[in-house]
């Protein structure tokens, strides 16, 4: 079994790099958030907890993750994203390793300037039909017609938080709790890291570092 976490800046791409590795090496994408969301349609102290805004509990999480590791489609790996984001998560994810007896795996750090990230974030759009991400900074992220869906022919709006004051909110905390993550990792486990430019170009430098001491072809479509 081979795991993949991918840590990096606000922007990034990192949501991309995912289901790119996901579908290429047709890896389960595990995405945090989402088994939180999931969790959250059953559990109303969860439910409340995402509506206020407040951190969920770790422990709480890492058994969510303990759970959707075990599923058979992840027998061969997975790409977890979102978790960890802390220190305390991640050696609550070491824990989980050893004792479920999986192995580490690899790290991938994505690297972007605050400045890039920023006009990223602000650049970005979404349909509010489908969800599809569009983004005016790149050329193969903008709509044929600009400021309208291609699935769905509907105007493109703005995600609420995709502003400058929520976007320094998201930056500081990536300073204050990813960036002493990376140092925590690099410490343990060889770290990668990747300058994220064309989502294309990343990709080649993320099968690149992949396939360097482990045959994922394997498992690719």
């Amino acid at each position: 079994m081979k795991n993949i976490i991918l840590i990096a800046p606000p922007a990034s791409g990192k949501g991309t790099q995912s289901a790119m590795i996901s579908s290429y090496y047709n890896m389960p994408h595990i995405s945090a958030g989402d088994l939180l969301r999931e969790a959250a349609k059953k559990d109303e102290f969860i439910r409340t907890e995402l509506a206020k805004g407040h951190l969920i509990d770790p422990r709480l999480t890492i058994n969510l993750i303990k759970h959707r590791v075990l599923l058979d489609d992840c027998k061969d790996g997975y790409i977890l994203d979102g978790f960890p984001r802390t220190v305390e998560q991640a050696k609550l994810y070491d824990e989980l390793l050893e004792e479920l007896q999986i192995p580490f795996g690899k790290i991938i750090v994505l690297e972007l300037t605050k400045e890039e990230a920023l006009k990223r974030t602000l650049d970005r759009q979404m349909c509010p039909e489908c969800n599809k991400i569009y983004n005016k900074t790149f050329i193969k992220q903008k709509p044929t017609n600009e400021g309208i869906c291609d699935t769905c022919n509907v105007k493109l709006i703005q995600r609420e938080d995709d502003n400058e004051i929520s976007f320094a909110k998201r930056y500081r905390t990536f300073e204050n709790e990813t960036l002493p993550l990376i140092e925590y990792y690099r410490e343990n486990h060889d770290l990668h890291f990747i300058t994220s430019i064309d989502s294309d170009l990343t990709f080649s430098q993320v099968k690149e570092i992949l396939e360097k001491d482990y045959d994922y072809s394997k498992t690719a479509k």
